[in-house]
């Protein structure tokens, strides 16, 4: 699964939409991003299929209606595409990220606790762990 390539704009709405519903027939797929903006039907079976061949999604065909789903599970993806944006972007400081994402927009009460929760448990796992 790591060797997977990284799903680009386009294929990881197309993920998204497999890791919210579960398996969908193209039709399905088409019709859920059709309700977000204006999409051809052939431009996802075309992705589908593309997806398929770079092993992001897989099909099965026992059916008449062939299902997709995502090979890959949201939560690795999420992680893979922020190593590499904090790797690009930040060189990978994630001290600098997340400065520029406190920066940049207004935490709520309840994120700044969680925040916060989240340091102290990565402080108790590993005490001579630096954060920020």
């Amino acid at each position: 699964m790591k060797n997977l390539p990284n799903p680009t704009e386009a294929e990881l709405e197309i993920l998204q939409t497999l890791w919210q519903i579960g398996p969908c027939s193209v039709k399905q797929v088409h019709g859920l991003l059709q309700e977000k903006r204006e999409v051809g039907y052939t431009t996802i079976l075309k992705q589908l299929q593309i997806m398929l061949e770079k092993k992001l999604v897989q099909r099965d065909e026992s059916a008449r209606i062939h299902l997709y789903q995502a090979t890959i599970s949201e939560q690795t993806t999420k992680e893979k595409l922020v190593q590499k944006f904090v790797i690009n972007t930040f060189q990978g400081s994630s001290h600098q990220l997340v400065m520029q994402v406190l920066g940049n927009a207004a935490a709520s009460a309840s994120e700044l606790e969680e925040i916060k929760k989240l340091i102290s448990q990565l402080e108790d796992q590993d005490p001579t762990h630096q954060i920020i």
